[in-house]
């Protein structure tokens, strides 16, 4: 399983003619947050349906089941954190609007 992951990460990333990575920069962060939502999703499915039952026992849950269900958005969160520090979008906002309204006319 080791030696499989090692070659399909030498496909990923690189080219067999060139040595610059075959996924732009760009794509791969946007892989990579897309593929947190997708996680936190599937975790939130099933601490949702949990939480419903549990409040519709007890009311008292409905804090405790809130908490739980909102606790996987933490990974998307953390990935949009990761995506910003290394893609270096620039954090003045006047100046990444500029650059967001200017590339497309």
């Amino acid at each position: 399983m080791l030696e499989a992951t090692s070659q399909l990460a030498t496909v990923v990333l690189q080219n067999n003619a060139t040595s610059f990575p075959l996924i732009p920069a760009q794509a791969a962060a946007a892989l990579a947050v897309g593929l947190a939502a997708l996680g936190a999703g599937y975790a939130e499915r099933g601490i949702g349906a949990a939480a419903v039952g549990a409040v519709a026992e007890d009311d008292d849950m409905f804090v405790r089941g809130l908490i739980l269900t909102v606790l996987p958005e933490t990974l998307v969160i953390l990935a949009l954190v990761t995506l910003f520090l290394t893609t270096g979008i620039p954090w003045d906002t006047a100046e990444f609007f500029e650059a967001m309204f200017s590339a497309g006319s």
